[in-house]
């Protein structure tokens, strides 16, 4: 198996990785077979290979990348009712709105091997359809939790069932796009992060406009918002995303036909309702897998200090609470033109994916050393030190992008996507911890955290060069 800018490792399963390869490209049993037998003996233009591919962004491409900002959107809103009095109104006390914030992780952990075996079983937009439909409603009842335990059981809850999202996704890219049109896709829809941050940031701060005895309160009412627009997106993701090439409807008979040709060439596998035993053996033996399961958890700390408490942070910095939430949006739209400029870079210069993820991660090690060490007095300068640990988005979706376009078979790329996730969900649920109330304002803990998570998926990244 290879990665573009690596030096294959040499180990007694490379063998095994490369019959992975040539044998589970297409099985009868595979989602799409039939089109791609059809297609063997036909050549596509360069015309017709647009055409398709111009037709896939403007259907599939915004589904993706509205559905991924939902998402966000919904599984952070704490960080902005925090600002609404959310933990006055639940009294919550000690590291309690920590274990809030983290909760969702846990129950997206145990979400992600149910989900992903629905979506290998069943039509994906189905599954991620009632997925969206279930955790809008989730978002709803939290309306309705005015205690610690109450909130805690509705964000586990919510957090299985957007754990269908991103693993279903970062698979479904592979379904519609070849190797190398792979990596700018998925920083485009990634960047999904940025656009929900702002958007979100917006909504908050017009509910900050609002009186403070406003009914209903302004965090329920943040929460009914976010809610509702997701249960009802979550229609459009049922009825109107395909599940892949070979049943869009956008397409006609030929354009799926040279659909499912274009993906042929990635030597990945299309969507394959079997699992083979052998592929998910090799995923967890795979020392590429390995890497990124080490990267991932070490940069989802620091993720998730920034995605629950980067409101906090800032407004401590001596922020008022209005600009609190415009100058978040700052950093949301970092997340968009790094993901956007790296996934420009990616596309177009041969190699560089790795490099251009290891850039980013040592942008974003110096800059929470910064905030680490700089003084407190310079707020300023440690707000943009901030605001620029958000490039590490780009390091997460190069991530994401080697299992989709350099892993082979289906079941070895739906096994390393577990793992991946498996570490994003532990690493984004230790983040929260790492903030400690009795720190503040400076929060040396968390900015520390920030650093030596960063500084160690720079090194994996490294690794992975070698």
């Amino acid at each position: 198996m290879h990665i573009e800018e690596a030096t294959p490792v040499q180990s007694p399963l490379r063998d095994d990785i490369e019959e992975a390869k040539a044998s589970s490209i297409y099985e009868e049993n595979a989602v799409g077979y039939k089109e791609y037998r059809e297609g063997l003996h036909i050549d596509i233009t360069a015309k017709e290979d647009a055409k398709v591919r111009w037709k896939i962004d403007l259907v599939v491409l915004p589904i993706f990348l509205v559905t991924q900002a939902l998402q966000f959107m919904d599984k952070t809103a704490l960080n902005y009712a925090n600002l609404l009095g959310y933990q006055e109104t639940l009294q919550l006390k000690g590291q309690q709105f920590n274990y809030l914030s983290a909760m969702v992780y846990a129950g997206y952990f145990f979400g992600q091997y149910p989900c992903g075996w629905l979506v290998g079983r069943f039509p994906a937009q189905r599954v991620l359809g009632v997925s969206c439909l279930m955790w809008g409603l989730m978002v709803i009842i939290m309306t309705q939790c005015h205690t610690f335990p109450s909130a805690l059981g509705v964000r586990f809850i919510m957090g299985i069932f957007e754990a269908a999202v991103t693993p279903g996704l970062t698979l479904m890219t592979g379904f519609w796009y070849t190797r190398k049109e792979i990596p700018l896709r998925q920083c485009i829809w990634y960047s999904a992060l940025g656009w929900g941050g702002i958007v979100g940031s917006y909504i908050s701060f017009g509910i900050t406009k609002l009186p403070v005895n406003f009914s209903p309160a302004r965090w329920e009412l943040l929460f009914y918002i976010l809610g509702g627009v997701t249960c009802l997106w979550a229609f459009v993701i049922f009825f109107v995303l395909p599940d892949s090439p070979s049943s869009a409807f956008f397409l006609s008979k030929s354009e799926r036909i040279i659909a499912v040709k274009r993906v042929s060439g990635n030597e990945t596998g299309i969507k394959n309702k079997a699992f083979d035993k052998k592929q998910g053996m090799i995923a967890f033996t795979d020392p590429k897998a390995i890497l990124l399961f080490i990267s991932v958890f070490a940069a989802a700390i620091p993720n998730g200090v920034v995605n629950s408490f980067s409101t906090i942070i800032i407004k401590d910095m001596g922020f008022s609470q209005t600009m609190t939430t415009e100058l978040k949006s700052v950093g949301d739209a970092v997340v968009i033109v790094a993901l956007i400029i790296g996934g420009t870079i990616t596309l177009n210069v041969p190699n560089s994916r790795l490099l251009t993820s290891t850039a980013a991660n040592i942008l974003c090690t110096v800059a929470a050393a910064c905030m680490a060490y700089l003084p407190r007095e310079q707020k300023w300068q440690r707000l943009v030190c901030f605001w620029l640990v958000n490039a590490q988005s780009v390091g997460f979706t190069v991530s994401l992008v080697t299992i989709s376009s350099n892993m082979a078979g289906y079941t070895h790329r739906a096994m390393a996507n577990a793992l991946v996730f498996t570490a994003y969900c532990w690493g984004n649920f230790a983040g929260p911890f790492v903030v400690k109330p009795s720190e503040a304002p400076g929060y040396k803990g968390a900015t520390i955290g920030l650093l030596v998570g960063y500084a160690i998926k720079a090194g994996c990244h490294l690794s992975l060069l070698e």
